[in-house]
């Protein structure tokens, strides 16, 4: 059996692995009712179209990613093109359980990986980050990513480095890291609160890639009836979690702190609408008790929460999950760089994915994978499990952890050796299985299917509504 063969075939029944997770919950099970089972013969899915998963490299090669791995004066690399099977498994198995909520999930799960990219008109760069924030730097016994892409982690970097005298950030880290073993950094970066992460030589690849517990008792869903989605994330997994439940018929609304909204919406504005056309907008400030007291009450009445922050954070708002008391039914979706085991170390969208495994190779060294690629496979991974949920009843709490979402997708065998063709900045791939060349494509910009609402437009209805609901 060849490499490409193993690859495709084991997609499904790993995903199907992943859901059986989600039925096995402890807890009381979910009553009798319109709920579907995340068994293996409930979501198999529909059948993947004849070609489309038979060759990794043409999908890799056509979807953009592979423009945006490897170093900009050279060839574009393929090497991470085994997470493709991975990938379609997971998008098919949206459609069966967005169907049982109300409208079947229908994704190119390859154009998810690479819609910022195609929003803001990135491109490779080897070992610094398409976004331009991480970089992949050689330390003492291997590589290490590090992100400064926060104003605070600039400020922290004279801690890290044990010195005062930084005028260029970039180019004293990359001297001081090479006396310094990779573990060694990201742990002090990470101490620091600086997203860090070493290149694990050999990625050992999770069961699944979240954790589930219930906190609730399972609920029978009612038929026609659109579960409200508060979504408290930002930046890119979470959003696009809420987008696909949003497709699949639920109601989201946004919220975000008037004091720090969402970055994104400072960004290109076709990124964010991509992720948050037709959802709710609502803003309140968390620093005053009309705030907390707002959000307290938004979370209460939710059917699924979405959040990605420390959780330390939720508590001093006093909204963490095991500070509330939660009716049947209750998903709650947890996105952190590590999981909440790990509390303090944080992650963004490339250095997670280093943490995790998923780099490109060339001439023998990493470069960085696509763009940010933890972000939509952690997204597409949270909404397919919050969707296994409500099929089940819900009552949930949903860890997902970036790192173990990229494992998860590393953990596939090597693709055979295979031929990149350039000529005047054009590039092809060539397949050796198939015998086929393809060409590589740069990302393209995404569709969003409507504008998204400006902040807080929709907060004083929202709120009127929760409230009036409470009476």
């Amino acid at each position: 059996m060849n490499d490409h063969t193993r690859a495709g075939g084991d997609g499904p029944s790993t995903v199907r692995r992943w859901l059986a997770t989600i039925d096995d919950a402890p807890g009381p099970p979910a009553p009798p009712g319109p709920t579907i089972s995340t068994r293996p013969s409930t979501l198999a899915g529909p059948p993947t179209p004849a070609g489309t998963a038979d060759c990794p490299c043409r999908d890799w090669a056509t979807s953009g990613a592979m423009s945006l791995t490897g170093h900009a004066s050279g060839p574009p690399v393929l090497s991470p093109a085994s997470a493709v099977p991975l990938l379609r498994a997971a998008a098919s198995a949206l459609q069966p359980l967005g169907a049982a909520l109300a409208h079947p999930v229908r994704v190119d799960p390859l154009a998810l990986l690479t819609g910022r990219a195609g929003a803001l008109g990135l491109t490779r760069h080897g070992r610094l980050s398409a976004g331009g924030a991480t970089r992949l730097l050689r330390a003492a016994d291997g590589w290490c990513a590090v992100s400064l892409s926060r104003a605070d982690d600039l400020e922290l970097l004279p801690a890290l480095l044990g010195r005062t005298d930084v005028d260029d950030p970039w180019r004293a880290l990359t001297r001081a890291v090479r006396r310094i073993p990779a573990g060694d950094l990201a742990e002090r970066a990470q101490m620091l609160g600086i997203p860090a992460a070493g290149l694990p030589p050999a990625p050992s690849v999770p069961p699944t890639p979240w954790r589930v517990k219930r906190i609730a008792p399972s609920a029978r869903p009612v038929p026609g009836r659109r579960p409200l989605v508060v979504d408290l994330s930002s930046l890119w997994a979470g959003p696009l979690c809420a987008d696909l439940l949003h497709q699949a018929g639920a109601r989201v609304i946004k919220v975000e702190s008037t004091r720090r909204p969402d970055g994104t919406r400072n960004g290109k504005r076709l990124f964010y609408d991509w992720l948050h056309a037709g959802h709710e907008s609502v803003a309140v400030d968390f620093t005053t008790r009309e705030g907390r007291t707002a959000l307290a009450a938004l979370i209460d009445a939710a059917d699924v929460v979405i959040e990605a922050s420390r959780p330390r954070a939720l508590r001093q708002l006093g909204v963490a999950p095991e500070q509330r008391t939660h009716r049947p039914g209750k998903v709650w979706l947890a996105i952190t760089g590590y999981g909440r085991a790990h509390p303090d170390r944080v992650a963004f969208g490339d250095d997670a994915a280093v943490a995790g495994g998923l780099v490109g190779w060339t001439g023998g060294e990493p470069v960085l994978c696509a763009d940010a690629v933890a972000d939509p496979l952690t997204g597409l991974v949270a909404g397919l499990g919050a969707l296994a949920s409500l099929a089940t009843g819900g009552g949930h709490l949903i860890d997902v952890a970036m790192r173990e979402v990229v494992a998860a997708f590393t953990g596939g065998p090597p693709l055979a050796a295979h031929t990149v063709h350039g000529d005047n900045g054009a590039w092809s791939v060539h397949c050796p299985r198939l015998r086929q060349t393809h060409a590589v494509r740069s990302p393209l910009p995404p569709q969003p299917r409507g504008t998204a609402g400006e902040l807080g437009a929709d907060t004083v209805r929202v709120l009127d509504e929760v409230a009036a609901s409470r009476r």
